[in-house]
């Protein structure tokens, strides 16, 4: 017999563990608790997926296992936007309020001149995702591209209070010797009492150069990882006397996807 708990939990007790240098424990009975020692009791999952759930829109009830659909689908309650938010229309309702609201929306009638106003926050939107994606058509046109399929594996300093950080083993690209080091909410003292996390990461020449190495970065999901990432391209002119890049946000989608990698031995990525 054993004590239950959601996968949301059992990853933040993990998480926890981690930053704190020591082994995660049951909440109930303080019993040490790991991936290893732990299962998924699949007869549970299948009762909760069948228990009733209250929709957050229309608080009405629906079974745990479609209550995500029925939000995100099928509730007249649910919110949307106006079809006329582009042009500066702010308004958020229920969906069911949208004819009444779209027929006396005002926005449609604006000048010209008020509407290129309001396309001016999409068009700097518009702007980056396009950079973005000339970006990585310019670096395919480079003529070297490497990619390394990496693992960060966690580590303590040396320090009175031991910080967590993570660390790569070293990898060869463009003939240098390169690692990558990674930290958890800017090596804040006690990460473990804050409920918001990120990593951030930094790119270290590890070896001699003799001339300026601009160098491209990011980090992507490779074939041994299920790391959820959004693409961000980062640059730094590696030298000599410059062997470390700043640390650099890895653009996670939520804490959630932050302790789930931190519950884990190791962090793997491409």
């Amino acid at each position: 017999m054993g004590h239950l708990m959601c996968a949301g939990c059992f990853t933040h007790l993990l998480a926890d563990g981690r930053l704190r240098d020591q082994n995660a424990t049951c909440p109930n009975c303080r019993t040490e608790i790991s991936k290893n020692n732990s299962s998924r009791n699949l007869a549970v999952e299948k009762a909760v997926s069948e228990l009733p759930a209250e929709c957050q829109y229309c608080s009405k009830e629906f079974p745990n296992k479609s209550i995500d659909y029925h939000e995100s689908t099928e509730c007249e309650d649910r919110p949307t936007d106006c079809k006329y938010a582009r042009i500066g229309c702010q308004w958020r309702g229920p969906i069911h309020e949208v004819p009444t609201h779209e027929g006396n929306c005002a926005h449609p009638r604006k000048s010209g001149a008020d509407v290129m106003v309001a396309l001016q926050a999409h068009d700097v939107k518009a702007a980056e995702d396009k950079k973005l994606f000339l970006t990585l058509i310019d670096l395919l046109s480079y003529e070297k591209i490497i990619f390394n399929d990496l693992q960060l594996k966690p580590y303590r300093t040396d320090e009175y209070v031991h910080r967590l950080y993570y660390e790569t083993s070293r990898f060869s690209a463009f003939n240098h010797q390169w690692v990558v080091k990674a930290i958890i909410n800017k090596s804040q003292r006690d990460p473990h009492e804050s409920c918001e996390r990120d990593i951030t990461y930094q790119l270290i020449l590890k070896s001699k150069t003799t001339s300026p190495l601009p160098m491209h970065f990011f980090v992507l999901r490779g074939p041994f990882s299920d790391i959820k990432v959004d693409t961000q391209i980062y640059k730094h002119d590696f030298a000599d006397t410059e062997t470390e890049s700043p640390f650099k946000l890895l653009p996670l989608p939520d804490t959630a996807e932050c302790n789930r990698l931190l519950a884990a031995k190791a962090i793997n990525f491409r």
